[in-house]
């Protein structure tokens, strides 16, 4: 309650002190945070900045720091965007980047058993999607982050054994960690692309979200370990995530220039 009215007093003008425009307090406004940067570690900050570097610099020219994704609640660290050349609309990728591991996983489940169960079950994923590319070489999608790279669809034919260690390996990962936001980000196909980005030896590679691609740091660059799986996104969703990438690169622009545009009146 004290806080309540130590909020309204501040708000209101002191006797003798001359009330604030509308035009004043859209100033203060624009020259606010985008988010709680006094609560950012140096180092998770510097994570996000080499996400957005590497973005940048492996064909996702328009990128933005703290975007809010559509279809969810959730805000990415970085979101970028990569035109085509034909026009048409083009891809989208998330970056989540963790820099502790009390900021990726749950401890309590971190057991030696745990862990080795998970290696072997993520080794006999491995093998067994070696086997699946030989006998069927149509399960290639064509589509990745990189033309050398082709995806396979491995949930095309079926394959009763594949999808029981499928199964395993997720549930073991999320006894590891809160998997909530990274099983939600995937199936709600926010975006083509998902990037887990960690410190070196913060977790090894069956230790990371399903789907996702594993960027590594190490001596100030990043490093791609494992490459992401495609999502299909739809092109009203792509569209949004641009959007909202265009507005975070607005805001920035104003809190830089310090303006503030005066709202459009609305038209009858």
């Amino acid at each position: 309650m004290d806080a309540s009215l130590g909020h309204c007093r501040a708000s209101a003008p002191l006797a003798g002190e001359k009330a604030s425009s509308p035009a004043e307090g859209r100033a203060r406004q624009a020259k606010r945070p985008p988010y709680n940067s006094r609560s950012e570690t140096a180092a998770h900050l510097e994570l996000k900045r080499l996400a957005l570097l590497w973005a940048q610099e492996n064909g996702y020219p328009i990128a933005a720091l703290e975007v809010s994704l559509p279809q969810c609640r959730y805000r990415a660290d970085v979101a970028a965007y990569r035109p085509q050349k034909n026009g048409a609309l083009g891809h989208t990728a998330v970056f989540e980047c963790k820099q502790s591991a009390p900021d990726l996983r749950r401890d309590a489940f971190r057991s030696p058993q745990t862990l080795a169960r998970l290696e072997s079950v993520y080794r006999r994923r491995q093998i067994l999607e070696k086997h699946l590319r030989i006998h069927y070489p149509t399960l290639r999608t064509g589509e990745s982050l990189f033309p050398e790279w082709d995806a396979h669809d491995f949930a095309a034919i079926e394959h009763r054994g594949y999808a029981r260690v499928t199964r395993e390996l997720s549930a073991l990962q999320n006894q590891l960690r809160d998997g909530r936001k990274f099983e939600k980000l995937s199936r709600y196909a926010c975006v083509n692309l998902f990037f887990l980005v960690a410190p070196n030896e913060l977790l090894r590679e069956p230790e990371a979200p399903l789907g996702w691609g594993l960027l590594v740091e190490k001596a100030g660059a990043l490093t791609l370990q494992r490459k992401p799986v495609w999502h299909d996104s739809p092109e009203t969703v792509r569209l949004r995530v641009l959007q909202k990438i265009a507005a975070v690169g607005t805001r920035q622009t104003n809190r830089r220039l310090e303006i503030a545009p005066a709202r459009p009146a609305l038209r009858p």
